[in-house]
C-alpha cells in the first residue's frame, strides 16, 4: 500500500467499503480540493434526505504514521463545515493511513477531551487559514459553541492490516496485490441437472435444429434426439462444456473485476465468428467446426487464461448462441 498514490489509496478504501454493503447503502468518494474534509463518505441512510446518517473515512497517504500535528486541520475542517451545515455530523469519523497512526495520535484519538482542547489551542496556528486557502476563519462565539457541544468521541482509526484482510473478498484484490488466482474447483459433471434449465433454452433449441438439418428430418424434442446416438452423444458433450463455461463465469465474478469474463467471451467470439459465418453443409457441421476452432483460440490478455481449458472455450460458443450472437441454423 505504501506504493499507492494518494488517489489510489482513496480508490482502494472506496473498494473496501463496497464490501460492506450490508451496513452502507452507498459509498461516495469525493477527494480533491473541494472535498470539504471528506475523502470517502459511506451513507447509512439516504443522503438525499436532510440529516442523513453517514460515516466519514479520511484517507491519508504519508510516508510515516500519522501525527497530531498533521491532523489538526482535518478536525478543523469537519468542525467548520458541519457548523456551516454543509453536511451533517458523521456518526463516525475514521482516519486511515497505509502506515497507520503513530503512538501520540492513537493516544489522542482515545481521549476526546484532549482533541477538543487541542483544536482550540491549535486553531490560530494550524487551522484557521488552512480550511479555505487565503481566508482566515476565526473562532467566533457561534463556532466556539459548536466546538463545545461537539461529540469528539466520533473520531477513531482503522488499522491498515484490517482493511487489507477484508479487501481480499473484493474482485479487484489480485489486481492491486498480485499473487495469482486461487485454485479453481473442478466441475463435478455428475451434478449437472438432467432437466434443461430456463437459462439453456436458446442454445438447446438451436442444437435440436442443427441435428435436424443434418438428419434432414425435424426433431421436436430431446427425447427424439436420445434415439440417435451421434446427436445424443454430442448433446451431452455440449451441455457439459456449457456448464464448464458457466462455472468459469462464476469463478470470474468471485475473483476478478467486473467484465473480465465478458472480455473472455469476446476473445472467443472474435476467434470463431468467421468460421460461424462461413458456408457449411448443415447446422451440425457448423456447430462442430466452430467448437473445434474454439479450442485453438488464443486468449492473450485476460487473467482467466491461467485457469481456463478447452471445455470452457467450447462452452462459450454455446453461451454465445444462447445470447444470440451466433446461431447454428
Amino acid at each position: 500500500m505504501e506504493v499507492f498514490s494518494a488517489d489510489e489509496w482513496e480508490i482502494f478504501v472506496e473498494e473496501w467499503l463496497e464490501i460492506k454493503r450490508k451496513k452502507y447503502i452507498e459509498v461516495e468518494r469525493f477527494g480533491g480540493a473541494g472535498d470539504k474534509g471528506r475523502d470517502v463518505a459511506a451513507y447509512l441512510t439516504d443522503n438525499k434526505i436532510a440529516d442523513y446518517k453517514w460515516d466519514c473515512y479520511q484517507c491519508k497517504h504519508y510516508d510515516a504514521p500519522l501525527m497530531p500535528s498533521q491532523m489538526w486541520i482535518e478536525f478543523g475542517k469537519l468542525l467548520y463545515y458541519t457548523f456551516k451545515k454543509e453536511y451533517p455530523i458523521p456518526s463516525k469519523y475514521f482516519f486511515i493511513s497505509p502506515k497507520g497512526c503513530g503512538t501520540s495520535f492513537t493516544k489522542l484519538l482515545q481521549n476526546p477531551k484532549d482533541i477538543k482542547k487541542g483544536v482550540t489551542e491549535h486553531w490560530d496556528k494550524d487551522i484557521s487559514e488552512k480550511i479555505i486557502a487565503g481566508i482566515k476563519i476565526d473562532l467566533s462565539a457561534e463556532l466556539i459553541h459548536h466546538v463545545d457541544n461537539f461529540d469528539f468521541s466520533i473520531f477513531d482509526r482503522i488499522q491498515p492490516k484490517t482493511i487489507i484482510e477484508e479487501h481480499k473478498s473484493h474482485a479487484n484484490h489480485l489486481i492491486w496485490f498480485g499473487g495469482g488466482l486461487p485454485d479453481r474447483n473442478k466441475l463435478d459433471e455428475s451434478l449437472i441437472p438432467d432437466d434443461i434449465t430456463t437459462e439453456e433454452t436458446v442454445y438447446v433449441e438451436q442444437l435440436i435444429l442443427a441435428y435436424g438439418s443434418d438428419a434432414t428430418s425435424n426433431f421436436n424434442s430431446l427425447d427424439e434426439i436420445k434415439l440417435q446416438s451421434k446427436y445424443h452423444n454430442h448433446f451431452k458433450r455440449a451441455r457439459i462444456s456449457f456448464h464448464h463455461a458457466e462455472q468459469l463465469r462464476n469463478f470470474s465474478r468471485d475473483n476478478l473485476p467486473n467484465g473480465t469474463f465478458e472480455n473472455f467471451q469476446d476473445e472467443v467470439y472474435d476467434g470463431v465468428i468467421n468460421i460461424a459465418e462461413s458456408s457449411h453443409a448443415n447446422g451440425f457441421e457448423k456447430v462442430k467446426a466452430v467448437e473445434t476452432h474454439s479450442a485453438s483460440v488464443s486468449i492473450t490478455s485476460n487473467a482467466l487464461k491461467e485457469v481456463s481449458n478447452v471445455k470452457d472455450k467450447t462452452g462459450v460458443c454455446h453461451q454465445l448462441c444462447n445470447n444470440k450472437k451466433i446461431n447454428w441454423v
